[in-house]
């Protein structure tokens, strides 16, 4: 499958994200800390929707260390990650059930939108720029009381991982990342 370079561009920004301790290499213990980073940023939320993002961030390392770690040391570096974009059917529960978590933290109210702040919020906790988070935002077209549709975030979450994917709003998030 052809990789895009704005697919690369992506992968290499969530790569540096999920590197939470930035020693340069996936850990179990990354995903741990970027969890409770973004349940700190959702007190809103209750018990059980901050436990599903935990479980989804820990069901990402586990396919990650599975699917991913070719010298089997426990550890992801980036060049076993860019196969988590070379063949995303592997990855595509695992994403989709990360995406499900992170947009119902966003909608502490049940009601299928994200306000901004809210969004601004969790997408901080993860590492994004703020800059590249309200680009982001506006793509989305926010309603006059600037909320997006829950849905349409977790879609484009899913679309984020795609390699044959171009010109997404998703890509605002990687723009000024260096090849």
């Amino acid at each position: 499958m052809l990789m895009r370079e704005e697919a690369v561009n992506r992968v290499r920004v969530v790569f540096s994200l999920l590197d939470a301790d930035g020693n340069g290499v996936l850990e179990s213990a990354d995903f741990d800390l970027m969890a409770d980073r973004v349940m700190a940023a959702a007190p809103r939320s209750t018990d059980e929707e901050r436990e599903a993002l935990r479980l989804s961030f820990r069901r990402y390392w586990t396919t990650l260390v599975s699917e991913l770690d070719t010298d089997g040391d426990g550890r992801v570096d980036f060049q076993e990650y860019t196969a988590c974009v070379l063949t995303p059917e592997r990855f595509e529960p695992t994403i989709a059930a990360f995406a499900r978590a992170l947009t119902r933290l966003g909608d502490p109210e049940g009601q299928g939108l994200v306000a901004r702040d809210d969004f601004m919020a969790l997408m901080t906790a993860i590492g994004f720029a703020p800059e590249n988070i309200t680009a982001l935002f506006d793509a989305f077209g926010p309603s006059p009381d600037d909320r997006i549709e829950a849905a349409v975030w977790e879609d484009e979450i899913i679309a984020y991982y795609a390699p044959d994917k171009a010109g997404i709003p998703g890509d605002r998030l990687a723009d000024g990342v260096a090849s």
